[in-house]
């Protein structure tokens, strides 16, 4: 049975879905157009967050906050947050490709313990608890039980607009596209760390990327059996902005794979 604050957190995935569902329909339309559908969806990236800031912090006045739209937040309670992406896959939201979520995270003394990565479009709530499982749509997920690198597919993310990760990200794809089955680049972390709780995927790495868009889909993959770790063992994966994600039987291959260049510290 689900806490209080994570049928807090669900109810606001909710509400902000219909509104961002409702938004994607009006995007589809805009394609078409000169000016294209930019600025729309930038008002309707924010307008999820204020929906999402709304019904925590009216049902957890005193939680601190971390939101990709509005900033940091300490709150009156130093020792529980929410972090939280309105809409992660915003480029496929603005180019009316229906594979984006919204993910909502409770950290409590620097843990993550309850998480929702929700996909409007599809109606896939992914929910977590620490120490009571994964799930999606309220059936138990689990990590695949896939043992071969070769039969299994792997996501990341490619850097764009000359971002600094882009040699790291190509050379990390040259040393594992030719033993695996295949590696997808859908464009939204929430949901790559979702499938991999799932099983739809067996692994997961990238780089330069935010709390906002791992920390709910960390204690998802934790939860459904799996291992998640900074690309540097040492760091946390939710600040490092380096994450390497996939399930027991496979990740200490697919981690050294990953590993055997050095990536740049997160600035």
């Amino acid at each position: 049975m689900a806490s209080a604050n994570l049928n807090v957190m669900i109810k606001a995935a909710r509400k902000a879905g219909r509104s961002l569902v409702k938004d994607f329909r009006e995007v589809e339309n805009l394609q078409v157009s000169v000016k294209g559908a930019g600025d729309f969806v930038t008002r309707a990236d924010r307008e999820a967050e204020r929906v999402i800031k709304e019904e925590l912090r009216a049902a957890r006045p005193n939680y601190g906050w971390l939101g990709e739209e509005t900033g940091e937040d300490a709150g009156e309670d130093p020792t529980r947050r929410w972090i939280v992406d309105p809409l992660d896959g915003t480029t496929n939201f603005l180019h009316g490709l229906p594979h984006w979520a919204i993910s909502i995270a409770l950290e409590h003394k620097g843990e993550i313990v309850a998480a929702v990565v929700y996909d409007a479009a599809k109606d896939e709530m992914f929910t977590a608890e620490k120490g009571d499982g994964a799930f999606m749509n309220n059936q138990r997920i689990r990590v695949s039980g896939r043992r071969q690198m070769i039969e299994s597919i792997f996501a990341t993310g490619v850097p764009f607009g000359g971002r600094g990760t882009l040699p790291a990200t190509l050379a990390d794809l040259a040393r594992l596209m030719p033993m695996t089955a295949g590696v997808r680049r859908w464009g939204a972390a929430a949901l790559d760390l979702a499938y991999v709780a799932s099983g739809r995927y067996d692994g997961y790495w990238e780089r330069g990327i935010n709390a906002w868009d791992v920390a709910a889909g960390i204690l998802l993959v934790k939860e459904a059996g799996g291992f998640v770790e900074s690309i540097r063992s040492e760091e946390n994966p939710v600040t490092s902005g380096n994450i390497v994600a996939g399930n027991a039987l496979l990740f200490p291959q697919f981690a050294e794979i990953i590993r055997e260049r050095p990536e740049p510290r997160k600035a």
